[in-house]
């Protein structure tokens, strides 16, 4: 009986983990796509600026989307941890406070946005700041968005491996698809820490494809994979009788 509760709880987190991988990949190309673009004017704070003011529902809404992606992560870090905590407890409970992390910090710059944004409509606040030394900060948020994403992108890079080697190790999918996850992520983490250290190599157009487009293909596979294919239990029971 606790073997098919696990087993049930198992493939339903499995549908979760596939929904969420396709969720987190593509609501932020969505919020790039028609929110971002349409806001950012690259090295042109000011520029920026007056587009949030001009059009500050568009940017709510980005806000608002990114709010959600942050809860979203923390569902697919539950489900994750769910699949894989039978394989090796501890490594799926780190990999789930990675995740947890990564998800705060995104949360937080969100905060961050907003507190600027009230700054911006706030009228006694023109009092003791000019609008353009008010829209600055606001401006410059959203100009540095993807530096300051290269925070919770440390942690992204972390979680996704250990969860990716938990895969790898279960045979629950195919090894050579778990493998090209702790490689795609392995990426985004060098990526990431290539922000913090050498920024001016990690802006490059070329750099950006070779270090994020394994992860995005990935994550369309597995997402696929998991939402149609389910995971190999029987193959997971074995590695576990073996190890234990």
């Amino acid at each position: 009986m606790t073997n098919s509760i696990a087993d049930t709880s198992q493939r339903k987190a499995v549908r979760v983990a596939g929904f969420m991988f396709l969720f987190s990949l593509m609501v932020p190309f969505f919020n790039w796509t028609f929110v971002l673009s349409k806001l950012i004017v690259a090295e042109n704070v000011m520029a920026t600026a007056n587009n949030i003011v001009a059009n500050q529902l568009l940017f709510r809404i980005g806000m608002t989307i990114e709010l959600i992606m942050s809860a979203g992560l923390i569902v697919l870090a539950l489900a994750l941890y769910i699949i894989l905590k039978p394989v090796n407890k501890n490594l799926a409970l780190l990999a789930l406070l990675w995740k947890l992390v990564e998800a705060t910090i995104a949360a937080a710059i969100v905060l961050v946005s907003f507190i600027a944004l009230q700054f911006l409509n706030g009228d006694a606040y023109v009092t003791v700041f000019t609008p353009e030394q008010l829209q600055v900060p606001v401006g410059f948020l959203l100009n540095e968005h993807t530096a300051l994403y290269s925070i919770p992108m440390v942690f992204l890079g972390l979680d996704m491996m250990v969860f990716s080697y938990l895969f790898f190790k279960s045979k629950y999918i195919p090894r050579i698809l778990a493998s090209f996850g702790i490689l795609s992520f392995a990426l985004i983490f060098i990526h990431a820490l290539m922000y913090i250290l050498a920024p001016e190599y990690a802006t490059m157009p070329i750099n950006q494809v070779i270090f994020w487009a394994p992860s995005g293909l990935f994550e369309i596979i597995i997402g696929l994979w998991l939402l149609f294919k389910g995971i190999n239990v029987q193959q997971g029971d074995d590695y576990i009788e073996e190890a234990t």
